[in-house]
């Protein structure tokens, strides 16, 4: 009987050609020190005790270990599957059914360009290509330096600022193959630049802390945040007020 850890999903299942599925890889961390441990508790406690039932948690916390080592390991399973009192096959459905949750290392920044079919067209397959090019890297995969990944992306509900490229779940609207390379530039120089609309970059696992439900607290994170423009507003505009029913 074949080893269950050297199974992989086909594409009736959707995994990409060049995505690895597996969760459990070599140079995965398989347990936390005691200290992490305990860190890790903390913070599970205080998201747990925001729902009724603990096993509700379970996105959070995928995000919180996601935090913790910058996509989900056997570690993060496993203490995910513990606290919440599941099984690691529960936790595993759950990680593998949302693409937010890493199962590769991942670099300081995460970006993603949409290739869906208005990004596609305006510029979106050109800019995924020239970054790889740029970066000497596949879709999915990381800069030698560890500092970018880039991935192909689905809708981002903007494509009235197609085509899109977002960095840690972050904005970069109208973007061009010359802009997006001269932003992954920045990336990788350490001068992140500001999001089109949203706070400003954090690395990615900072990203995932957020992400799991605690505070922003760099200061003026959360009033730098900006707003969206005018086409995002363009229908609510032109539509009547009070909203017009036929009979």
């Amino acid at each position: 009987m074949s080893d269950p850890t050297d199974l992989e999903l086909g594409p009736m299942f959707g995994a990409r050609a060049q995505e690895s599925v597996q969760l459990y890889r070599p140079g995965a961390r398989t347990e936390y020190p005691p200290q992490v441990v305990q860190r890790l508790e903390d913070d599970a406690a205080v998201l747990i005790a925001r729902y009724p039932q603990a096993r509700s948690a379970l996105l959070p916390l995928l995000h919180l270990v996601q935090s913790e080592d910058g996509y989900i390991t056997p570690a993060g399973i496993e203490f995910c599957a513990r606290t919440l009192d599941l099984t690691t096959a529960d936790v595993i459905s759950v990680a593998t059914f949302y693409s937010m949750y890493r199962r590769g290392p991942t670099g300081d920044y995460l970006v993603g360009v949409c290739t869906n079919t208005l990004c596609a067209v305006l510029g979106g397959d050109a800019i995924l290509d020239s970054l790889c090019e740029h970066l000497d890297v596949q879709p999915g995969g990381t800069t030698a330096d560890g500092t970018v990944t880039v991935e192909r992306i689905e809708c981002n509900a903007a494509c009235d600022y197609a085509p899109v490229v977002m960095v840690n779940w972050e904005f970069f609207d109208d973007q061009t193959v010359a802009g997006a390379r001269d932003l992954v530039d920045a990336l990788r120089a350490g001068r992140p630049p500001s999001p089109s609309r949203g706070a400003p970059l954090g690395t990615f696992r900072e990203t995932s802390r957020l992400l799991a439900g605690f505070d922003d607290e760099r200061p003026g994170a959360v009033s730098a945040s900006g707003a969206g423009g005018a086409p995002t507003t363009a229908g609510l505009r032109a539509a009547p007020h009070p909203p017009q029913v036929r009979p």
